[in-house]
């Protein structure tokens, strides 16, 4: 029985709807058997815990995930323009998707359980992400220098990864502030849901991209 079985892949979309529309919290073993059609112990054949189901619906965001950020970053030709897009992105998933956004990121309870020892652990699906974040942050800072260079001195800075975890926290924080109404709050700007319009939204992009690498420069 391989992980490809179609009975698995089912159980999985199904977890999928479930955490889209109704949250985590409403993701059970013998729910999603229930909706599947299949007898409540038919799930365990896949995923010996509850722990191990809500892993691989994560890891199933993390899929989508990538798939949203090729497309956005396609018709950008600079670093700093693939990190703008990957911000517009990464906060509409989170808006969007808000139940999957919240699970995909809980490596505290997700990976706290024992899985079968051929599935990655949820936390590897957020490493390819992290990297792609650091090496745009790599090359900012590249071109930065490059045209600093004539002026003098570059200044030292944190290492990229540094940087490009603070960044990815500013913009997980935003997101999240967001979707609890808390930003709205601060700033003063009806309403208290629904995601933010345009302009404030690639205001605050704007303004996490020039505190973590610098305001664009003519």
């Amino acid at each position: 029985m391989t992980d490809e079985s179609p009975l698995r892949e089912r159980l999985i979309d199904v977890g999928v709807g479930l955490v889209l529309t109704e949250g985590s919290a409403s993701v059970g073993l013998r729910e999603i058997a229930r909706r599947a059609g299949v007898s409540h112990g038919a799930p365990r054949r896949y995923f010996p815990t509850h722990h191990a189901l809500l892993s691989a619906i994560g890891r199933r965001g993390f899929e989508d995930l990538a798939t949203i950020f090729e497309a956005a970053v396609a018709g950008a030709t600079t670093p700093r323009g693939q990190l703008e897009a990957l911000a517009r992105a990464y906060l509409g998933y989170a808006l969007e998707r808000r139940g999957m956004f919240e699970l995909m990121w809980r490596h505290d309870l997700l990976d706290g359980a024992a899985q079968a020892s051929d599935q990655p652990k949820l936390r590897e699906s957020t490493l390819p992400l992290f990297r792609h974040f650091t090496g745009l942050v790599v090359r900012c800072r590249s071109e930065r220098d490059a045209a600093r260079r004539a002026d003098g001195p570059n200044e030292a800075g944190p290492p990229p990864a540094v940087t490009a975890a603070a960044l990815w926290s500013n913009l997980h924080g935003l997101a999240q502030l967001w979707a609890w109404g808390s930003l709205q709050l601060a700033l003063g700007t009806p309403p208290l849901d629904g995601s933010p319009d345009n302009d404030q939204r690639d205001r605050l992009i704007a303004a996490v991209l020039d505190a973590h690498l610098g305001p664009v420069t003519s």
